[in-house]
């Protein structure tokens, strides 16, 4: 069993504050055995992709920088991998929304930048971030082959796919994404459910555990035009035929420990062969961005 951390925090604009509490949630789920903490989708700071500013760049930090350092350090200390995400800086004017793990000797296992960059009101990603350019890769660790993608990347199955082709035996997916205040309940519950239900099929469609961190909280839009984003956290862990394994709470922070028997993947795909069954001779339009008459 891979037992593993994830946690489900609420952030404020002190920075430092932050990241500290992190560190002690980080330090709470190591103490209960977690070897794999994973961590929520730029968990440094508020979400400030509300508002497109200038002045937000400065947040961004090089890779490795003072967080690869910070997270390596105590992914040392404590011999677990963790998960992490950050604002990187890659050059002047060039910067990107990226996964970083850390493995148990405190070193950079490596990276995944988010290839998938929405745009829409509240979540103005494409001002800040550059579309990933490393595609998708798996991350080799101490604990496993990590097919790491972040927040927006959730959607597409795609990804999930071609992370599971080049043999991930876990899709983990740092998330930050809630209801806006104009939303009614039943257009809330569904934008969760559609979540959750997107989520577990890559679970079941790819025989893999996934892994899903939210943020949880509400952070104010620092423009007023709207009622600022309610993070909806609900955060879990899926085996690989979809069934939840833990699931946190929608209005509260919470520090999570699941086990994943990483085993089940090959008993699973056993009985459901999908791999074997794919008609690869008749997929060619799916890389067309639409298949026009």
């Amino acid at each position: 069993m891979l037992k593993t951390g994830i946690i489900q925090q609420s952030n404020t604009a002190n920075n430092a504050d932050n990241t500290q509490r992190l560190v002690n949630n980080i330090r709470e789920v190591a103490a209960k055995g977690a070897e794999l903490i994973v961590l929520q989708e730029l968990h440094n700071s508020l979400y400030f992709c509300q508002t497109e500013e200038t002045d937000v760049f400065d947040l961004a930090e090089s890779i490795p920088g003072p967080s690869t350092d910070k997270f390596g350090n105590l992914a040392k200390e404590l011999g677990v991998v963790i998960v992490t995400s950050l604002f990187e800086k890659r050059a002047p004017g060039l910067y990107h929304n990226t996964a970083v793990v850390l493995d148990k000797d405190g070193s950079i296992a490596g990276k995944y930048r988010k290839m998938h960059i929405p745009d829409d009101p509240a979540y103005y990603e494409k001002f800040y971030f550059t579309p990933g350019d490393m595609g998708f890769e798996p991350i080799n660790t101490s604990v496993g082959r990590l097919g790491v993608l972040v927040c927006w990347d959730q959607w597409y199955p795609e990804g999930a796919r071609l992370m599971a082709m080049k043999g991930a035996e876990l899709l983990i997916y740092p998330t930050a994404i809630g209801w806006e205040s104009t939303d009614t309940t039943e257009e809330k519950a569904r934008q969760k459910d559609a979540w959750v239900v997107s989520q577990r099929a890559h679970a079941v469609a790819n025989g893999l555990p996934v892994i899903s961190v939210n943020r949880v909280g509400h952070e104010p839009d620092p423009s007023n035009a709207t009622g600022g984003i309610q993070f909806w956290g609900n955060s879990f862990v899926a085996g690989p035929q979809g069934e939840i394994l833990i699931e946190a709470p929608t209005d509260m922070e919470a520090n999570l420990i699941a086990d994943i028997d990483l085993k089940r993947s090959e008993d699973v795909r056993r009985i459901w062969p999908f791999f074997r069954d794919r008609r690869i001779d008749a997929y060619s339009g799916i890389t067309k961005r639409f298949l026009d008459e």
